[in-house]
């Protein structure tokens, strides 16, 4: 059914307005403009914190417009309340449509008002709701016998009907030439009491769905004839010399070719490749679940009984061409693959065949050289249909020069490895492969053919089909059986994945009444569970004696949308035999407000009910506050490897920066991860993860030198984020119905990580990096892995540059920020849904690649991590031990030359302090230009075994790096581990004492524990007052610099009084037991 979509704006309210109308107050309306369309509210007169809660409606642009457009509001001073003499400013802000939602999404935001004018004056914030609606636009009027009134109503119709005309997002279908008119509503020129409304809109007549299969092109005219609802007629492709004398009905079966000529591209397609970073545009990232097909079989070539059908001439190029795809899809296919290698690949898709005499299931052979398959068992229709196509390699050395298609009946088996000698033969046809034609993505795709069918006898009949010679980025290649997969498994396709959107969800449970009657009430202890899906949380113990127990206390817990599952609270009583549960209340997710910032939630009263009751008894009610934050960012990943800062809410969200593009050529020497049938083999893909977007490569079977190249875009939001590329080696391809591999998981071979803010604009980095990996017998490397990156600016110079004075993570992470232990419960609870999220796909991917990818055993026990942690912590204050002991060189006249200048710096920076700071800067800029020499030279920086230590790592530490919380291991292996950590937290202990101790004796000066030693530092402190006070700080200060600079010669080799002093200071260790 046709639909309209709204934009819909809820101006609900503003605060801490400026007053303009000259006695301290203002009276104020709002102003909307979309898209040609003006609006405006009611004015609050003489208010400064006005409320309106008017909702303004506004007509959707087109979909292929509507992402440049901006909303903008003005808030005015009504000049017609007070003396002003004009309509002044009192703020205004612009809104991108990139920031609209859907229903159900919005949330109350306020916006700080933004200056009109560069010198006005302007405060306050405006409250609102932005989201926008798909409204059903009902069927036309039925049609009024007389015409002349009937034309007389069309007319004014007409533009309305183009209004409303405006089609949603999802659809497909290319807009039709008829541009979009709005109405508009009445300008600012005074401001009315009243709200203005739009126009009203006349629904324009029904169009006729196209049928499936068939290109969209437009919506017909609302009172256009019939035949404008039927789709173009495609024209017949030319038919071979051989089809001339074919009879009437053979002509008839002919002419519906265009329809199966090119399949039109679905959301089932495999491989979803954004446009090059020059012609990117906002486009919704789905994912998509592929079909699930049999598996063709590979089978070497072998002598057979049947003659092989003589190779046929055939045109030398295309006489017909066939293009049905929508013009959206058209640009994604049409995407260049500059960054990887292209590979050429035989393409042949075998879609029907007719006057097959045979009332079976009749199958194609289709083989190159030693590569031969066979497709599907045909559906029968009025055809025996396949529309199936295969991609075979080019460039391989077994690749032919001939190309074999052949019908065969396996006589009702449905087994493909069937013997093909004892099936009945219908014919074939031949091709030379260097005449089948070239075709680029930009090509238009090509058109099947019919072609007779040879050397089968007295059996006859004709097959449609198309080859041609393309490369990985055609659209048919997605789909394609191909040479170097599992034939057509569903899990050795390519994939791009979504995450699930998730959100924090805040239950602050305040309190509960009515529990329990009055008369059998004693001082017990109440405590509330709530529960979503697995996640289970408990507040704090409650003792009350009244039966109104109080807890004010927030639970947090994870929900991705679709929101599936209900929320859950049992409030339980606490008893010695147990826990006995009160009543329940169940919550849909639909009732619980969204909130992006920390305004406060209004809390509601939930009944509580019998869980085992079927009539619902009342057992209480319990007071929450409920809402879902989306200001915050749900964290899967570290916080130093995190590929996305952005909060959950979409209106929060910020343009992108740039776009990133990842080219995956391949990997080279990998090691054999497993065996099957006696021999060494590995199945290996890519996943490549940043921001919510995942994407997996095509699973290339029984190859160490696998080759992908592949392409893929991201958009960037900040480029202090990550990128991780993972290779891992599948037992997918094996998988069988009822069999053991089917529970084996993938295992891994290494990934990478490429920090984006690395990345110099528009320049590629293709380089090998090596894939480690860390096991219990230490660090191996599985092989190398070839990429090329590509990061490419979209915003201006001094927009991008910006970013990196702006927070890290959103505002509600400072506000109400969440504490360290509380967010890596709610990352780990984050990292299991997206898992059991992407292994329900098709093909899935599986869970334990996603926690390998996202690090989710990042923070267990190591003491490999232990000594890694330590020496990064000396490399920070290595700098400062080295100025340390340049001092003390200098102190010491080690450098005479070096001391003599000091001195006078000393002398320079003591009379002119004011260079003090500038010098600092100076000397700062001079090791930052000098280290520019030393800089790393490495391509990309990636995973240092020097640097992680896993070159040095005991197998012991490894082995209990490894190992499963509880332990399996024996008892005197975890003894002695014990043993181990015993020993070295006593010296964690003896340092945590040593810094103790040294504050303590810094307390200690001034608390009259030791009466002598503070004393003296009393009366020390009261003689250097007076010093000060008399002389001036100058000289004082020369004379200290002198002092500590002094030549050996007037230094005494024992340790300074002051230090003696110190450290004969008491402490509290003496206390100690």
């Amino acid at each position: 059914m046709a639909t309209t979509r709204k934009l819909i704006v809820e101006v609900v309210d503003a605060r801490n307005l400026v007053p303009k109308d000259g006695h301290g107050t203002s009276s104020p309306y709002v102003v909307i403009d979309y898209y040609g369309q003006r609006k405006k509210t009611h004015t609050a007169i003489r208010d400064l914190n006005p409320t309106w809660n008017e909702v303004l409606e506004f007509n959707w642009g087109k979909p292929s417009e509507v992402f440049g457009d901006v909303l903008e509001l003005d808030v005015y001073h009504d000049k017609n309340y007070g003396p002003t003499t004009r309509n002044n400013s009192l703020g205004r802000i612009k809104l991108s449509s990139d920031q609209f939602v859907r229903k159900g999404e919005e949330a109350l935001i306020y916006y700080p008002l933004g200056k009109k004018y560069l010198f006005s004056w302007i405060q306050g914030e405006i409250g609102l709701k932005v989201y926008y609606v798909d409204e059903v636009i009902p069927p036309p009027a039925p049609p009024v016998k007389e015409g002349k009134p009937e034309e007389a109503k069309a007319d004014p119709a007409t533009p309305a009907a183009e209004e409303g005309g405006a089609k949603p997002e999802s659809d497909r279908q290319p807009p039709t030439g008829a541009a979009s008119n709005f109405g508009k509503s009445e300008t600012a020129g005074g401001p009315p009491l009243g709200s203005d409304q739009a126009p009203p809109l006349e629904p324009p007549a029904e169009t006729g769905k196209p049928e499936e299969g068939q290109p969209a092109e437009g919506a017909p005219p609302p009172n256009g004839p019939p035949e404008a609802e039927k789709p173009p007629e495609e024209p017949n492709p030319v038919p071979s010399p051989q089809e001339a004398g074919r009879d009437e009905a053979g002509a008839q079966a002919a002419t519906p070719t265009g329809q199966d000529s090119q399949p039109t591209l679905s959301p089932d397609d495999d491989i979803v490749i954004e446009p090059a970073s020059r012609n990117w545009a906002p486009q919704s990232e789905i994912m998509a679940a592929a079909t699930t097909g049999s598996m063709p079989e590979i089978r070497v070539a072998r002598p057979r009984t049947i003659p092989p059908p003589q190779p046929m001439p055939r045109p030398a190029a295309p006489t017909t061409y066939n293009s049905s795809e929508p013009p959206e899809q058209a640009q994604i296919e049409r995407s260049s693959f500059d960054l990887v290698e292209k590979m050429h690949y035989v393409f042949v898709r075998v879609v029907k065949a007719r006057f097959l005499p045979t009332n079976g299931k009749p199958v194609a052979e289709i083989a190159i050289g030693s590569n031969r398959t066979i497709s599907q068992p045909a559906r029968k229709t009025n055809f025996f249909e396949w529309d199936q196509t295969f991609a075979f390699r080019r460039d391989s050395p077994e690749s032919s020069s001939n190309l074999e298609v052949s019908l065969l009946d396996p006589r009702g088996t449905m087994d493909p490895s069937s013997d093909t000698a004892a099936a009945n033969f219908f014919g074939g046809i031949c091709f030379d492969v260097t005449d089948i034609p070239l075709r680029d993505p930009p090509d238009s795709p090509l058109a099947p053919q019919w072609y007779r069918l040879e050397g089968g006898g007295a059996h006859s009949g004709d097959l449609m089909l198309a080859t041609w010679i393309g490369t990985q980025a055609d659209e048919a290649f997605p789909d394609a059986w191909k040479t170097d997969t599992a034939g057509d498994n569903v899990n050795s396709r390519a994939k791009v994945y979504l995450s699930p959107k998730l959100w924090y969800l805040r239950a602050t449970v305040i309190e509960a009444q009515d529990i329990l009657p009055l008369t059998a009430m004693k001082e017990s202890s109440f405590q509330i569970r709530a529960k979503i899906g697995f996640q289970v949380q408990k507040t704090k113990v409650s003792v009350n004696a009244n039966g109104n127990p109080r807890w004010n206390e927030d639970l947090l817990f994870v929900a991705a949308e679709p929101f599936s599952d209900h929320l859950e609270f049992s409030l339980e009583l606490r008893q010695p035999k147990g826990p006995v549960v009160l009543g329940v209340a169940r919550i849909r997710f639909t009732t619980i407000e969204r909130r992006v910032d920390d305004r406060k939630v209004v809390s509601r009263w939930f009944t509580l009910e019998d869980q085992n009751d079927e009539k619902k008894m009342y057992k209480g009610r319990i007071q929450m506050g409920l809402c879902f934050d989306g200001g915050y960012h749900v964290m899967d990943e570290a916080a130093h490897v995190c590929s996305d800062y952005r909060p959950t809410a979409r209106q929060l969200w910020k343009p992108p920066v740039g776009t990133v593009e990842l080219g995956i050529i391949g990997c080279k020497n990998l090691l054999p991860m497993k065996t099957v049938n006696g021999k060494g083999t590995t199945n290996a893909y890519t996943v490549a993860k940043y921001g919510s977007k995942w994407v997996r490569t095509r699973t290339v079977s029984d190859c160490l030198d696998p080759k992908w190249n592949e392409q893929y875009t991201w958009k960037v939001y900040d480029p202090c984020t990550v990128l991780t590329i993972g290779v891992f080696d599948s037992w997918g391809v094996f998988e069988i119905s009822d069999g053991k591999e089917a529970t084996r998981p993938d295992f891994r071979i290494g990934k990478i990580r490429i920090r984006i803010s690395t990345l110099a604009t528009g320049r590629v980095y293709r380089n090998s990096y090596p894939l480690l990996l860390l096991g219990h017998s230490g660090v191996r490397k599985m092989g190398e892995i070839e990429v090329a990156v590509r990061f490419v600016r979209a915003a201006p110079t001094l927009d991008f540059l910006h970013v990196y004075t702006q927070p890290l993570l959103p505002l509600m992470h400072h506000i109400k920020p969440l504490g360290v232990v509380q967010q890596e419960i709610l990352r780990n609870t984050a990292v299991r849904i997206i898992a059991g999220h992407l292994s329900r796909s098709e093909p899935p991917l599986k869970s334990e690649v996603v926690r390998y990818m996202l690090d989710a055993d990042l923070n267990t026990f190591s003491m490999r991590k232990v000594r890694v942690n330590w020496f990064r912590i000396v490399g920070v204050i290595a700098s400062l031990i080295d100025i340390v002991r340049w001092i003390d060189d200098t102190r010491t006249w080690k450098k005479p030359t070096a001391t003599i200048l000091v001195h006078a710096l000393l002398v320079m920076l003591v009379w002119f302090p004011d260079l003090i700071v500038p010098t600092l800067a100076f000397y700062v800029f001079v090791i930052g230009v000098w280290n520019y020499r030393f800089r790393s030279r490495d391509p990309m920086p990636h995973l240092c075994p020097k640097i992680s230590q896993a070159d040095t790592v005991d197998c012991d530490e490894l082995d209990e790096e490894f190992d499963a919380v509880p332990s399996n291991r024996p008892p005197d292996v975890i003894r002695a581990r014990y043993d181990k950590l015993r020993a070295i937290g006593a010296r964690v202990q003896t340092v945590l004492g040593d810094f103790a101790t040294q504050g303590e004796r810094v307390q200690s000066l001034v608390t009259w524990r030791d009466p002598r030693a503070t004393g003296i530092f009393v009366g020390l402190c009261f003689v250097v007052a007076l010093i000060l006070y008399l002389v001036p700080s100058k000289m004082v200060a020369m004379a200290f610099g002198f002092y500590y600079f002094r030549h050996p010669l007037f230094r005494d080799r024992m340790p300074p009084p002051a230090m003696n002093f110190f450290r004969r200071l008491p402490s509290l260790s003496d206390r100690i037991m």
